[in-house]
């Protein structure tokens, strides 16, 4: 089952990559943005078939190694 999960810094976070992405889209002529977040999303392909199981799985990963949970938020969804 292929699992995904978002990574964002939280809200509280300075997010200079946002800032510098934001800077730059403006540069571009894209205006009207009041901000920009940048995170990560990681792909997951465990062999668990059960989604809660396998969400579970993912949420131990997450803990464990894939977010920094002081500084990072995340969200874990199903893979479509």
């Amino acid at each position: 089952m292929k699992i995904l999960v978002d990574i964002t810094l939280k809200s509280e976070v300075l997010d200079p990559q946002g800032k510098a992405i934001q800077h730059a889209l403006g540069a571009l002529g894209f205006d009207g943005i009041d901000g920009v977040r940048q995170g990560k999303v990681i792909e997951l392909d465990l062999a668990e078939t059960d989604r809660a199981a396998a969400e579970i799985t993912a949420q131990k990963m997450c803990e464990k190694l894939l977010a920094n949970t002081v500084i990072e938020n995340y969200t874990i969804r199903p893979a479509l």
